[in-house]
């Protein structure tokens, strides 16, 4: 143990919001709050870090100030406030500026800063150091947790390159066309090898997510498809309630299989989530399956008025297939 103590008195809650801040005045408000509880450095022209000295539990967590100012109800990443609010540790590596593939996180200087972080020791200072990211920060998440060997890592949706060579089936990103992924860090899955254990969630009716999650091919990676969570995983965790429970356990050494099928259990209650698998049960137009889920829905929330509406519908189908089918009596046909 290193001794180390969460920062006594300040809790996300006591963070001004600064989410409508502009860039510049964004990245002020964050380097005055982490030069408060640890410190604040520029990385080259695209790119800054915070660090928040907690206690002996590390949460190593990429964002960017587009997600941030968009997605956290204060505009700080949603994992600086975690972090504030459990007592741990955290370092937020920030995207702030630039070409689009700075969010990618492909810069020599975030290169030399890890570097100057496994020169130091930094990393063998804590019990315990989670990497986390979604999307571009998860790519990035997985491929800097290099630097940490016998870590967790926890990647939403992330991407393994886009090394068009290799991912030239993923066109959602021209403008990352000309980046370098083949320098180091480059290939997120070779990245995570000395990883204890990786945790990826995809959404396997996101075609390119699911792609890239099958290059995570490995017995300590831990592939988990979370169907209808669409392709933004972390808001619709957030909404679920269940992202801070995910890192807790993640933090704490708990996050088993079983607990993870618990947490995402809460997905039965988001409407978000109900919305988007009812659409696509109707898609397959099975009037019986949308009986069955918008009865399941609405006997929880009885005020469900889109899958009491959908309910009726799917009724009316089913009796209209059946007047079809069923041969009439010859008492039904002499009446009629």
């Amino acid at each position: 143990m290193t001794g180390k103590t969460a920062h006594p008195t300040l809790a996300s809650a006591d963070l001004d919001d600064i989410s409508k801040l502009p860039r510049n005045a964004w990245c002020a408000a964050l380097d005055d709050t982490a030069e408060e509880l640890g410190y604040f450095e520029q990385l080259g022209r695209d790119h800054a870090c915070a660090f928040i000295e907690g206690n002996d539990t590390l949460l190593v967590s990429f964002d960017n100030f587009e997600r941030s100012t968009k997605t956290s109800a204060n505009g700080y990443p949603e994992a600086f406030n975690l972090a504030l609010d459990n007592g741990w540790s955290h370092l937020s590596i920030l995207a702030h500026n630039g070409p689009a593939a700075a969010k990618w996180f492909r810069s020599p200087a975030v290169y030399d800063y890890f570097d100057r972080l496994v020169d130091d020791g930094f990393f063998e200072e804590y019990d315990r150091v989670v990497f986390y990211g979604a999307g571009p920060n998860g790519y990035a998440a997985c491929a800097y947790s290099v630097t940490a060997p016998g870590a967790t890592v926890i990647a939403l949706a992330p991407q393994a390159t886009l090394d068009s060579r290799l991912t030239s089936w993923d066109n959602r990103f021209p403008s990352t066309r000309r980046a370098d992924f083949t320098s180091r860090y480059g290939f997120a899955p070779h990245m995570i090898e000395g990883a204890q254990a990786a945790l990826v969630l995809y959404d396997p009716y996101q075609t390119e997510d699911a792609m890239h999650a099958a290059l995570f091919n490995a017995p300590h990676v831990t592939r988990r498809p979370v169907p209808h969570f669409g392709a933004d995983i972390e808001t619709s965790l957030v909404d679920m309630d269940i992202l801070e429970p995910l890192l807790i356990h993640a933090m704490e050494g708990t996050l088993t299989p079983a607990v993870l099928t618990r947490l995402l259990r809460a997905r039965r209650h988001n409407m978000p989530y109900l919305r988007r698998l009812l659409r696509e049960v109707e898609a397959h137009g099975n009037p019986h399956r949308v009986v069955t889920l918008c009865r399941a829905v609405t006997a929880r929330v009885p005020t469900a008025r889109r899958f009491r509406m959908a309910l009726k519908a799917a009724q009316r189908a089913i009796g209209s297939q059946s007047d079809k089918t069923t041969p009439k009596s010859a008492d039904q046909t002499e009446t009629a």
